[in-house]
């Protein structure tokens, strides 16, 4: 276990790092499709390896990225990544199915993202004041709006690159992937419907977001939190929400049309 939370730890931290200069609008909240891999290790060896790995992996990439232990990370994304994967390491270890897979991803991401973006806006609010934040309001909208950007930008990374890793370590090494993840990954049918809403509806809510940002500029404000040059910064978190949601639309759009082609299955 030690040794695959370690595996788990190192390639998570080499992959989140690719994309780790690819920043929020914010200025902080990294673009991280890496996530598959402690999703991988979580699925197929449990909770614990999930679980560690993600919180050392995700530390060691924010610690290179800044050149010194990076405190933020050490406050937020650190139990936040360890409470996701462990939970859905745990959640799937029970009874894995595609279609456990999918509501688990979905609640999972959220959960974790949620976590992350109120601890960290809680960090630069009350340790080190970076966002100006006037009342529960404020802080309410722009942990959101970190949540839904990581959780819009991480989705579709998790439902269409994880499910083709499963099959292809339980094809490839199946000695060590459980029997019952294995039998389900290769012979179970992937539930189209449920993958493709998975990610057509969350990219519906962000186009909506983005829509109601252009209608209400005052949303748009409150999520800046008060950085400097305001009014770009909300132009680009619309944009933000308008583009990842139209992505995310045309995801999950691609990802039905090639269940139909049967590439997953």
């Amino acid at each position: 276990m030690i040794a695959l939370a370690a595996l788990n730890a190192s390639l998570y931290a080499v992959c989140a790092y690719a994309t780790a200069y690819i920043e929020s609008p914010w200025g902080t909240g990294q673009f991280r499709p890496a996530i598959v891999i402690p999703a991988l290790f979580a699925t197929v060896f449990g909770p614990w390896v999930g679980g560690i790995g993600a919180a050392i992996g995700t530390l060691i990439c924010d610690s290179m990225k800044h050149g010194c232990l990076y405190i933020p990370s050490l406050v937020a994304a650190v139990p936040a990544n360890f409470v996701a994967f462990y939970l859905f390491g745990y959640i799937l270890k029970k009874k894995f199915s595609w279609d456990r897979f999918v509501t688990t991803s979905v609640l999972i991401l959220f959960i974790g993202n949620m976590l992350c973006a109120i601890l960290l806006v809680a960090y630069y609010t009350f340790w080190v004041p970076r966002f100006a934040i006037n009342g529960i309001s404020d802080f309410i909208l722009l942990s959101l709006g970190l949540t839904a950007w990581w959780f819009i930008t991480m989705l579709p990374f998790q439902l269409t690159l994880t499910p083709p890793l499963i099959k292809l370590l339980s094809k490839a090494i199946p000695n060590v992937v459980p029997d019952e993840i294995s039998k389900a990954s290769l012979t179970s049918p992937i539930p189209m419907k449920k993958f493709t809403l998975a990610l057509i509806v969350p990219g519906i809510l962000m186009i909506v977001i983005g829509l109601l940002m252009i209608a209400f500029p005052s949303i748009g404000m409150a999520l800046v939190g008060g950085l400097r040059s305001a009014e770009l910064i909300a132009s680009l978190i619309k944009a933000m929400f308008l583009i990842t949601g139209a992505g995310a639309m045309l995801v999950g759009l691609g990802f039905l049309l090639a269940l139909r082609l049967k590439v997953f299955t």
